[in-house]
């Protein structure tokens, strides 16, 4: 899939194991604390690796002027006694600048494409609440039915006053 930018033409194509350091460098300017301090997953290399190695088919990279500006990763779920397949849009990143351009949609487009081939009848994705970015731009793709939850986290690498004998 290719569209204009700019005179450029963008690619948008299956990940090769040769892209890996490109879509991690471009992950790790977008999704920082400051992105979503309460980041549960955390963007790594194994991140990448253990997607690329089990769902191939589903990390596609958008290419343009042979640079890698965008990415999706994606994987597919089946339920144990549940006749429905899920996909899951796991990561989706684009280089600042570019965002806002049509990169992520070409990006989500082939995804879903390919899920569908695939026999997924229901597509997943989770952004943290205040993502209003991210937020917008799912419900452009199409997804509703937005649910919140709660989500906790425990900061351990913190010192914590220690309490001393016989005070509480």
């Amino acid at each position: 899939m290719t569209q204009q930018h700019n005179e450029q033409q963008l690619d948008v194509r299956s990940m090769t194991i040769d892209d890996l350091a490109a879509v991690f460098h471009l992950g790790e300017q977008l999704f920082t604390s400051e992105f979503s301090p309460s980041m549960y997953r955390t963007w790594d290399e194994y991140e990448i690796t253990t997607m690329f190695n089990s769902d191939n088919e589903l990390c596609l990279v958008a290419e343009l002027a042979g640079e890698v500006v965008g990415f999706a990763l994606g994987t597919t779920v089946e339920k144990q006694n549940s006749p429905w397949k899920y996909g899951y849009l796991v990561w989706i990143g684009v280089k600042p600048g570019l965002q806002k351009g049509g990169t992520g949609a070409q990006l989500f487009a082939e995804l879903k494409h390919r899920m569908v081939e695939q026999g997924v009848r229901m597509m997943l994705i989770d952004t943290d609440a205040d993502n209003e970015a991210g937020i917008h731009f799912f419900k452009k793709q199409g997804f509703g039915h937005i649910q919140k939850h709660v989500y906790m986290t425990l900061n351990l690498s913190k010192k914590h006053k220690k309490r001393r004998k016989g005070k509480v």
